[in-house]
């Protein structure tokens, strides 16, 4: 039986009737925000920390967008909402500290979506030279700079270019899922 794909490419004919699936049934054509949320919420997502110092002082902000965007050259991109009052603090800076926040750090990742002005307080953090921050006990950090934004609906796409990267693959990520943080089964548990 040859494969669907390769005779969808070489013959250009549907599948056989025994093959399609039957069609999905939508809960609504218009879907509101919450219902989009909810429907989002399905898709687990890492936690990052976008930080930089403003005045020597950190500035920073939780983001649960982040993607991998490209090796060649280096490039990550996170989404930030519109309406942000964070992001027009750090979109100048010269390097903007991302970490990859690590299982034990979801009060740290709620500090950070507050909106209180003291974000850090509590949270353990380093800056580098250039002015990057970032969360210590993270588990994965990318020092970069703003190389492109784009508009997306009530976000904006920021890509950021990729200058010195550091991991600690032992350390696991905090997972967002559903509305709530979550832990990935250690090995000896899947």
């Amino acid at each position: 039986m040859t494969d669907p794909a390769t005779r969808a490419v070489l013959h250009l004919s549907p599948p056989p009737e025994d093959e399609r699936s039957s069609a999905v049934d939508f809960d609504t054509a218009d879907p509101d925000a919450r219902t989009l949320r909810q429907a989002f919420g399905c898709f687990p997502s890492g936690v990052t920390a976008v930080g930089g110092l403003v005045g020597g002082e950190p500035v920073g902000m939780a983001v649960s967008s982040f993607t991998s965007v490209s090796l060649t050259p280096p490039l990550l991109s996170v989404c930030i909402r519109a309406s942000s009052s964070t992001w027009p603090r750090l979109r100048d800076r010269r390097r903007l500290g991302l970490s990859v926040l690590a299982e034990d750090q979801d009060a740290a990742c709620r500090r950070l979506a507050d909106r209180d002005r003291n974000r850090f307080a509590g949270v353990r953090w380093r800056a580098t030279p250039e002015g990057a921050v970032f969360l210590d006990g993270a588990s994965a950090w990318f020092e970069c700079s703003l190389a492109a934004e784009l508009p997306g609906g009530d976000h904006t796409i920021a890509l950021l270019r990729i200058h010195r990267v550091r991991t600690d693959p032992a350390t696991p990520p905090l997972v967002f899922h559903g509305s709530r943080f979550r832990r990935l089964a250690p090995d000896d548990q899947q």
